[in-house]
Parts: structure tokens; C-alpha cells; sequence
């Protein structure tokens, strides 16, 4: 019984692995820069997460992704009550106990979830915001929970970085929204504010006015990230690279933007896999030479101590 028992948890685990290497676009959430004894409780949290996203994006239908979504509710809350039964589940189940996971990021995503299929536009950035306090920033809070981390400081650093990061999704994708989903992210008070219509974003008509508004969100999106970064000094060495990695990605999507003129109507822009490549490795170089000049500063000071106690 036990044995079957651990065979179910290996292979529940290695279906939450699978999703986290497989199933994401501009740069892995589980990549070698995380501490390996971290990996399986990322890749868990993240199954979680593209499972309740596919259900809602996926099936193309709004009352069938709200039917699928209020049971996977239910399967979230049956989980927390010790209850989990589908494999995505009975592996989270674990990192819920080892982490002390609260309920409520999980149940907020489900909730955006949820939004996307009776929310089709956005009057006001702050509406924007609200939505992306519940289909983004929770995600950075379980992530600090995994850390080791509780505090409303770094909570509130990290949801600027997520809350960027669901942001410079939208900008990326505003054709691919609005042709597949429905969807425009792009608030309306924007809109009209740079002379852009709903018409114009569905025939995919790329001119001056869309430029200065994708130019004008860009912007104030770099912002987000500039604020959250200030989380990364308040973070173990052992995960800042991890976490950095998530706000260098966002970045390197706002800098594909840019190179296209802002033109995210005629070609969605992406990064390469040698672009990804270099993220990780411009983080590791960056944390490699924070190393070496601390060490350096500190073996100096050792000598000068050393020296002075000579004199």
C-alpha cells in the first residue's frame, strides 16, 4: 500500500516536472540557477498554475472553462483539506505541507482565471491592475513562501515585478489576444488617449498612434520592474538568481518591442533561444562578479586590519 502510495507521489512529480520544462515561452520557471532541492516545489506550484491557465484559455469555450474552473476550485480546496486526488494535486500536496502554502494565492488565480471569461476589456490601467493583483502577483507570493520569505515588504517588491511581467505578456501579445480570445488588455482610457480604436487593433493596423500608445505602456511597465528589483538585495544569494532571472526575461520582452518599433500588431515578438540563453548567463556572470568583488573587499579589509595591527 505504501509502496503503491510512493509511486503515485514519483509520478505525480514527474508530471509537474514535465509541465515546468515543457510548457512555457519567453524563459523556463524551473531553470539550473534555482537551488535543487527548490525544483519539484516550483515545479508544482507551476503545474498548478498552467493547468487552471489552460483550462480557462484552452477550450474555447467561456461556460465550459468556468464549469472546469469551479472544479478545479473545489479540487484546490479539497487538497488543503488533505483530500488531493489528481496527480497535479497529490504533488502539490506535498509542497503545501513542507512550505505551509496558504489557500488564498491559489484560490486568487483560479479567480482571474474566472475574469477572463466574463472580462473582455479594460477601462481604466487600474482595473488592469486589479486583475493582475490576482492573475499575477500571487504567483510571486508562493514563490517567496517556497524562499523561505512571509513579509509584506517583499511581497509588495514582488508584485511589482509580476505584476510587470503580466504586463509585458499583454503588450506582447495584443494581436494574439484579440484574434484568438476576444481579449484587449490594453485599457480603454489609453486607448482613447492615443487616438487608437478597437477596429484598428483587430485589422492588425500598425501606425503612429499605436506606437505611442504600445511606447507609453512599455514605459510605465520598465517602471514596474525598476521598483521590483529592489527586492532582489533582500534575498538569499542561494534564489536572487532565480528570481532576478524572472525580471530580466520580462525586460528582455519589453526590449523585443522596442527593436520592432512597437509594432506588436504585424508580428508578435519573441525571444530566441539564444536570447534565453544569455539571460541565464548574463544572471550567473553578474552574480559571479558580485562574489568575486565582495571577496575581494573583504580579503582587503582583512588585510588592512591585519596591517593596522602590525602598526
Amino acid at each position: 500500500m505504501a509502496a503503491a502510495a510512493d509511486d503515485d507521489l514519483a509520478n505525480a512529480q514527474g508530471l509537474t516536472r514535465r509541465l515546468a520544462q515543457t510548457h512555457y515561452e519567453n524563459f523556463s520557471v524551473v531553470s539550473l540557477l534555482l537551488p535543487r532541492h527548490l525544483r519539484q516545489d516550483f515545479s508544482n506550484v507551476y503545474a498548478f498554475c498552467r493547468v487552471a491557465d489552460d483550462l480557462g484559455d484552452e477550450t474555447g469555450d467561456p461556460a465550459e472553462s468556468l464549469r472546469l474552473l469551479a472544479d478545479f476550485r473545489a479540487q484546490t480546496l479539497e487538497c488543503f483539506a488533505g483530500r488531493a486526488k489528481t496527480p497535479v494535486f497529490v504533488a502539490l500536496a506535498q509542497t503545501i505541507a513542507r512550505h505551509q502554502l496558504p489557500p488564498q494565492p491559489f484560490l486568487d488565480l483560479i479567480d482571474a482565471f474566472e475574469q477572463d471569461q466574463r472580462v473582455l476589456r479594460y477601462q481604466t490601467y487600474e482595473q488592469l491592475l486589479d486583475y493582475c493583483r490576482r492573475s499575477a502577483n500571487p504567483v510571486g507570493r508562493l514563490v517567496l513562501h517556497l524562499c523561505g520569505y512571509r513579509d509584506e515588504q517583499r511581497q509588495k517588491l514582488s508584485d511589482q515585478t509580476c505584476t510587470a511581467l503580466q504586463l509585458a505578456n499583454f503588450w506582447q501579445d495584443v494581436r494574439r489576444d484579440v484574434l484568438d480570445r476576444g481579449r484587449i488588455y490594453l485599457p480603454r482610457e489609453s486607448m482613447d488617449r492615443f487616438g487608437v480604436t478597437e477596429d484598428q487593433i483587430l485589422r492588425g493596423e500598425c501606425d503612429d498612434h499605436f506606437r505611442a500608445l504600445l511606447r507609453f505602456e512599455v514605459d510605465r511597465t520598465a517602471e514596474l520592474f525598476d521598483r521590483g528589483a529592489a527586492l532582489l538585495p533582500l534575498l538569499r544569494p542561494s534564489v536572487r538568481m532565480q528570481v532576478a532571472l524572472f525580471g530580466k526575461g520580462g525586460r528582455a520582452v519589453l526590449s523585443a518591442i522596442r527593436r520592432q518599433n512597437y509594432d506588436t500588431l504585424s508580428r508578435r515578438p519573441r525571444l530566441s533561444k539564444w536570447q534565453k540563453g544569455e539571460l541565464v548567463f548574463s544572471t550567473l556572470a553578474a552574480f559571479a562578479g558580485r562574489l568575486l568583488s565582495g571577496g575581494l573587499a573583504l580579503r582587503s579589509e582583512g588585510l588592512a586590519l591585519r596591517g593596522g595591527g602590525r602598526r
